[in-house]
């Protein structure tokens, strides 16, 4: 089975330690490839250099996520500009709106979301996204600047509701599926809406080290999440689908594959 991590924050410090343990495990599980997420200029750097370590295994984003839009001053633009020139990145991101946690400004965060749209209208690659508890202005902004983009919109660690995913639809938006589908308490209604999910629409990602499946048995002795626990996402989605576990691996690599160019 091959299964592609599309969201993997293996910059963090968390995996400092064993990180070549951790890319192994993941191999022996069928997970031949991973996107490492970048969320600010030093992580985009750091994604790279590890994409530049690990070649066709491990690829980069590179952008600033709403928590660090605060961060996106016109000297730190430039500098990300450049690194989307570099081979190992494969798409512009992770960017967009998080109104949760606020901890850079709403209007910091609109600001820094429209400089990546508007350079993904200008560079070859696709946008790698993230919303809560953002939707109106998520949605007005991207709804203004998708007809020019040149490459997809992926929604990483989609968690909303049905009539969420039915809106994004509208927009030709891809969906990246999280173990938060395996929380049948907090991811409710993410369960019920993944088999509204057009399959050329889908992908799966741990979004490592963050939001460990819940449901794993054994349960695992630390709290890290790690690609190798992507097969677990995998079974989950396939049997919230109806479909097989081979189906779902087949329907996401293929769809990475053609999104991410890998």
């Amino acid at each position: 089975m091959h299964l592609i991590d599309i969201g993997a924050n293996l910059t963090n410090s968390r995996f400092n330690k064993d990180l070549d343990s951790v890319l192994e495990r993941a191999l022996q599980q069928g997970v031949q490839q991973q996107i490492v997420t970048g969320t600010d200029l030093e992580s985009s750097r750091h994604a790279i250099q590890l994409s530049e370590q690990h070649p066709k295994i491990l690829f980069a984003t590179a952008g600033f996520h709403p928590h660090h839009a605060k961060d996106n001053t016109d000297q730190a633009w430039q500098a990300l500009q450049a690194l989307w020139q570099r081979p190992q990145v494969v798409a512009i991101g992770e960017t967009g709106l998080d109104f949760n946690r606020n901890f850079s400004t709403p209007q910091q965060q609109l600001d820094s979301f429209e400089r990546h749209l508007q350079a993904a209208c200008e560079q070859a690659l696709p946008l790698f996204l993230h919303e809560r508890d953002a939707e109106d202005a998520f949605y007005e902004l991207l709804s203004h600047y998708r007809p020019k983009l040149q490459g997809a919109a992926v929604l990483h660690c989609f968690t909303g509701s049905a009539n969420w995913l039915k809106r994004l639809l509208e927009l030709d938006i891809y969906y990246g599926i999280t173990g938060w589908a395996c929380d049948e308490r907090r991811g409710l209604d993410l369960r019920e809406a993944i088999s509204l999910i057009p399959e050329q629409r889908l992908l799966i990602e741990t979004d490592a080290p963050y939001l460990l499946p819940r449901d794993m048995r054994p349960k695992p002795k630390s709290s890290r999440n790690e690609p190798s626990y992507l097969p677990h996402i995998a079974q989950t989605v396939a049997h919230l689908r109806g479909e097989s576990v081979a189906h779902i691996a087949a329907v996401t690599t293929r769809n990475c594959q053609r999104i991410f160019q890998i």
